[in-house]
C-alpha cells in the first residue's frame, strides 16, 4: 500500500499539479478572507476564523474533485491499471494508497491556513477573546469533510476512464451530499422529525455540529462511514474489472 502512496503522492510533486493545487486554494481563500469586502476577516466586528470555514467547503467542493480525477480514471485510460492487477497487492492496499496520497495532498493543502489563525491571534485585542477550542474544532470538522470528498472523487475517478466526467461527477456528488439534503428537508412537504432525519443523512448539519464545538461520537461515526462506503464502492468497481 506505502508504495502506491509514495509513488501517488510523489507524481503530483513532480508535475506542476500539486503546486497548482495549493496556490490555487491559497489563493482563491486568501482573496475571500482578506480583499472582497463580503467575507472578509477584516470586516467581522471580532476577531473570528468563521468565514475560513464557511467558505473553505465550497472551494474544496471543486479542488478536491480536480485532485482525485486523474487517480483511477488515468489509470484505466492509459491500460496500466492492468498492469497494477499484477502486482503483488491487494485491491484494498490499492484503493487506499491511492485515498491516502489524495488525502495527503489536501492536508498539505490546509496546514498554511493555520497561518490565518496567527493573524487572527496578532490583530484580536486579547489572545482571551479567540474561542481556540472551536477553532480547533472547526479545523477537525473541515478535515473530516475533505475526507469524505476525497472518498466521492475516488469513487468518480473509479467508474470512468475519462477525467473530465469524473471531476464532474465528482463536484455534482460533493454537492449533492454536502448540501442536497438541507435543501430537500426546507420543502414544507417535511416537517417534524422527517425534516431532522433528511438534514442528518446530509454533511452540513454534522459539519455545523463539529463547527460549533460540539464532538458528538455520531457526528464522527457519519464522517467515517461515507468515508469507508465509498473507499469501499471504490474498491467493487475495481474488483468487477479486474475479474
Amino acid at each position: 500500500m506505502w508504495s502506491i502512496y509514495r509513488k501517488e503522492f510523489i507524481s503530483y510533486f513532480s508535475s506542476l499539479i500539486g503546486y497548482v493545487v495549493i496556490g490555487f486554494f491559497l489563493l482563491v481563500l486568501g482573496l475571500m478572507l482578506w480583499v472582497f469586502p463580503d467575507y472578509s476577516i477584516l470586516e467581522f466586528p471580532y476577531a473570528s476564523l468563521e468565514p475560513l470555514f464557511n467558505l473553505a467547503p465550497t472551494i474544496l467542493m471543486i479542488l478536491i474533485p480536480a485532485i482525485t480525477m486523474r487517480s483511477i480514471a488515468e489509470e484505466k485510460s492509459s491500460g496500466t491499471i492492468e498492469f497494477l492487477f499484477t502486482k503483488p497487492i491487494s485491491l484494498w492496499q490499492l484503493v487506499w494508497g491511492k485515498y491516502l496520497a489524495n488525502f495527503s495532498l489536501v492536508l498539505l493543502t490546509l496546514i498554511p491556513t493555520l497561518l490565518y489563525f496567527i493573524s487572527i491571534l496578532a490583530l484580536a485585542a486579547s489572545s482571551d477573546t479567540i474561542d481556540k477550542g472551536t477553532i480547533l474544532s472547526s479545523y477537525l470538522g473541515l478535515i473530516l469533510l475533505a475526507g469524505v470528498f476525497t472518498a466521492i472523487g475516488l469513487f468518480t475517478s473509479s467508474i470512468t476512464n475519462n477525467q473530465i466526467i469524473a471531476f464532474i461527477l465528482g463536484i455534482f456528488m460533493c454537492f449533492t451530499i454536502h448540501w442536497a439534503f438541507q435543501f430537500i428537508s426546507g420543502l414544507p412537504v417535511f416537517v417534524g422529525s422527517l425534516d431532522y432525519i433528511i438534514q442528518q443523512m446530509g454533511i452540513e448539519s454534522h459539519y455545523q455540529s463539529i463547527k460549533r464545538g460540539v464532538l458528538d461520537s455520531r457526528d464522527l461515526i457519519y464522517f467515517l462511514s461515507i468515508i469507508g462506503l465509498f473507499v469501499y464502492l471504490s474498491k467493487l468497481i475495481l474488483e468487477k474489472r479486474k475479474t
